[in-house]
């Protein structure tokens, strides 16, 4: 929203309002994840290889039954999608030092670095955007949303 642009402003004890800043915020945020995807420039993976992909970067490396116990899903299906990344070259498995019948998991270097790199591109974007579209006073209330932000996921 550029500094011309006005929104009425909303009482914080009318419940209207506040559904409507609800629905407006969820809204919002939709909007900007799909805009970051876009910067991301990762490719095209099914939203259940992607959360694996963020599991194994989070977590850290795990085996097939670990991974499918996670996602709720049985473990041919986990199977199934860790082939494709595996093929992709975006993950790698070891024998399980702890039973040499199971594989462990984990991210490429390759792909780790395609991960910083994507980051880096989400973060350049917002950068520019930040600096270019906004006033110094507007950075600084976005600067204080963003405090808010972390509140309201925090509780």
């Amino acid at each position: 929203m550029s500094s011309n642009d006005t929104q009425p402003t909303r009482s914080p004890s009318d419940p209207d309002a506040l559904h409507a800043t609800a629905e407006d915020l969820r809204v919002l945020v939709g909007k900007l994840r799909r805009r970051l995807r876009e910067e991301a420039h990762v490719g095209d993976f099914t939203p259940s290889q992607v959360q694996v992909l963020l599991l194994l970067e989070r977590e850290g490396p795990a085996t097939v039954t670990t991974l499918a116990r996670i996602q709720g899903m049985r473990p041919q299906s986990m199977g199934e999608t860790l082939s494709v990344l595996k093929a992709a070259g975006l993950v790698s498995g070891a024998p399980d030092p702890n039973d040499g019948r199971q594989t462990v998991l984990s991210l490429t270097p390759a792909f780790r670095k395609k991960v910083k790199a994507s980051r880096a591109a989400r973060e350049d974007w917002l950068f520019r955007t930040i600096q270019t579209r906004f006033s110094a006073a507007e950075q600084k209330q976005l600067a204080i949303g963003v405090d808010l932000l972390k509140r309201l996921i925090d509780s």
